[in-house]
């Protein structure tokens, strides 16, 4: 008589437990369908908790009165100077981020020096940073009663309580969107194209301008949408760095700040409106950015 083997792994096909592929296919697709019915029903709720029914709440305030009062909010010159701080401050923020960013995404992928992991980590600090953190730290530097701020001060040129703070501050918080977007593209597409237009005679910036540019565009543009997305709505730092002076150094969402601190209410949800607005038309054309950019992937040999 032959005693069983302990050792031995069970015969799956000797049992009697059923296996899932021997499940009835109909069992198998009602607790499929019902799962996928909880997951959505989950992640759409948790969506709209957070975004659709508060942006439709900011939408309902702001339209409460009509579009007469609404114009008029937005017609407003204070409303009108603070959405052109803010739009001035964008455009240099963002044009200076983004020539330093694709320098600074060559440099880190194609340069090899003595402390280049070190600079590519630091890259992301303004993401951990708290922008209230960042602000101080500019105050620390340039600020009235220090070395560098007192001497530049002397000379004429302010930089905290003043507009170049406010765009040392945002383009602090901006510094990352560029530069992380296109360091992994220019990893993926090597140097050999590069290489190859050295050896046909091309110098640095003929490549950069026929080679380089053209293969990271797609990158590019989708960072700048960020770097603009991140300067409009840029609050903590330049808070800190500007005073917020009514007039002079006031963006639009210190203005928005101010106007529901002093139960002046009308224009900050005007000024909101807007800037959500020019949100949600951002994050469309980064979507179409991201299409493209996902298209160009896919032709690239």
């Amino acid at each position: 008589m032959t005693r069983p083997d302990p050792d031995a792994a069970p015969d799956l096909e000797r049992t009697s437990m059923p296996r899932a592929a021997d499940l009835p296919a109909q069992g198998r697709e009602t607790a499929s369908s019902w799962g996928r019915r909880l997951l959505i029903g989950a992640v759409l709720l948790w969506f709209a908790a957070l975004i659709l029914i508060p942006g439709g709440a900011l939408v309902r305030q702001a339209l409460a009165g009509g579009w007469k009062p609404l114009v008029a909010a937005l017609g407003e010159p204070a409303v009108r100077r603070a959405f052109a701080m803010s739009l001035g401050i964008t455009l240099v923020a963002t044009v200076v981020n983004t020539i330093f960013g694709i320098a600074m995404a060559l440099v880190l992928v194609r340069q090899r020096f003595f402390g280049r992991a070190l600079v590519d980590g630091m890259v992301d600090m303004p993401f951990a940073v708290s922008p209230i953190v960042a602000g101080l730290m500019l105050i620390v530097l340039y600020g009235p009663d220090t070395a560098v701020g007192g001497w530049l001060e002397s000379r004429g040129f302010p930089v905290i309580y003043a507009l170049p703070g406010m765009i040392l501050a945002t383009m602090f918080v901006t510094v990352p969107f560029v530069v992380r977007e296109l360091v992994p593209i220019l990893r993926e597409l090597g140097d050999e194209y590069e290489q190859a237009a050295h050896t046909l005679g091309a110098g640095r910036w003929r490549t950069f301008w026929s080679v380089t540019l053209p293969s990271i565009r797609w990158g590019v543009a989708y960072g700048v949408t960020l770097t603009v997305a991140r300067c409009l709505g840029e609050f903590g730092a330049v808070l800190v760095v500007s005073g917020n002076v009514i007039g002079h150094t006031q963006t639009a969402t210190l203005y928005i700040a101010e106007g529901i601190d002093s139960f002046h209410a009308e224009g900050a949800y005007a000024a909101s409106l807007v800037l959500a607005a020019a949100s949600f038309v951002l994050l469309v054309g980064m979507d179409l950015v991201r299409v493209r950019l996902e298209g160009a992937k896919e032709v690239e040999p």
